[in-house]
């Protein structure tokens, strides 16, 4: 909004200076200067209120690791994160692009399940949370919405169907390849499922890594300022063509939100730091998840999110290794047995004797390499 304000006004009078708001540098970095304000400042009022207000974290009490110090924080945090993203998009973001309104609407509706989902939890007091199969149908329905959207709007008409597909020449893959069979051509259905996947995988994966003080943010802020290099490269031709990537006029609009989003994750660590004064709960885990899924999805690159989401990835893989593991040697066996002390992953080094401070640090690192890999793997050919 600001945008479009202070363009008016350089129209109308054409004051020195107004010029620099024209530049997607310029507006990535007042949003993530706006992010980070909203999310220290406004996040300190919120805390207090969610502090008095006693919606504090139920832990359970029937696992290996006990985290019952950490029952009574606050919870519900993540409103911080969609207040401080959204905000800084509405006021600096070109709203008229329809990357810009699909990613804030992306985040917004997974981020109202979340809230309902930690509502029901908190206020509640129902451990339960919302019901399962409403998550999903969550996911899956924006999934279908972001796929329709990137598959039928005429913007993309000439890239709807196809990715980027690193180390190969020509640099990218149609999916009409699998999609066209015989006389019916089911393209279509085939990236639209495949956007429901990976909005409803990317979700689930940040909600599964935010279970250690600091976690989920600090990974998601190191992905967050990849995916700022991602999208300014997808809308910049000079960039695209150098990096034999896929060039989408307007995706650089992206650059924005992710600049945002990356302020807002490293505003919202200094309370989520541990020890932690808040949690996200999933009305950030999901919101974010979400976000970063149909990022990638926008700029064509989603073919390289077990690399960028590395640390998501390794946690999520974790999760089903172990449910599938037990229940295969139940099975067979009678008695069912685990590959890890617990799961997701970082709860099998708190296990094994770890500090929690320490993991969250090395997990940080390990997303932090698997960002710079990924900008790499662009050159590779």
């Amino acid at each position: 909004m600001l945008y479009y304000l202070i363009e008016y006004l350089d129209r109308l009078y054409d004051p020195p200076g107004f010029q620099v708001v024209q530049f997607i540098t310029v507006r990535a970095a007042l949003a993530a200067v706006t992010a980070l304000f909203i999310a220290l400042f406004l996040g300190k009022h919120i805390i207090r209120w969610l502090r008095a207000q006693q919606l504090g974290e139920q832990v359970r009490d029937d696992v290996i690791v006990s985290h019952a110090h950490k029952a009574g924080t606050p919870t519900m945090g993540g409103v911080i994160i969609l207040l401080s993203i959204l905000g800084a998009t509405l006021l600096w973001g070109a709203l008229q692009e329809v990357y810009v309104w699909l990613i804030v609407l992306a985040t917004a509706w997974m981020g109202a399940f979340g809230f309902v989902d930690d509502y029901i939890k908190t206020v509640k007091r129902d451990k339960r949370g919302l019901a399962p199969r409403i998550k999903v149908v969550g996911q899956v329905t924006l999934g279908i919405l972001v796929g329709a959207v990137l598959y039928f709007h005429p913007q993309f008409a000439e890239v709807r169907s196809i990715t980027y597909l690193p180390f190969i020449r020509d640099g990218f893959i149609d999916y009409a390849v699998l999609g066209a069979i015989g006389p019916v051509d089911l393209t279509w259905l085939l990236y639209i499922g495949v956007s429901v996947f990976i909005i409803t995988a990317l979700s689930n994966s940040v909600n599964i890594t935010d279970g250690l003080d600091g976690l989920a943010t600090g990974v998601t802020a190191f992905v967050s300022l990849g995916l700022l290099a991602l999208t300014y490269i997808a809308g910049n031709v000079v960039l695209a063509n150098f990096l034999n990537s896929i060039y989408l006029p307007g995706a650089g609009e992206l650059a924005v939100f992710a600049a945002a989003m990356a302020a807002a994750c490293f505003g919202f660590l200094w309370y989520n730091g541990f020890p932690a004064s808040v949690f996200m709960g999933d009305t950030g885990s999901l919101a974010l998840g979400a976000a970063v899924g149909a990022i990638m999805l926008m700029i064509k690159k989603e073919l390289l999110l077990p690399l960028l989401g590395l640390v998501y990835f390794v946690e999520a893989c974790s999760v089903i290794v172990q449910t599938g593991y037990f229940k295969y040697s139940r099975w067979r066996t009678g008695t069912g047995q685990r590959v890890f002390r617990m799961a997701p992953l970082h709860h099998h080094y708190e296990a094994k004797g770890e500090h929690e401070a320490k993991i969250v640090l090395r997990f940080w690192i390990i997303a932090a390499l698997a960002v710079i890999a990924t900008l790499l793997v662009l050159r590779i050919r």
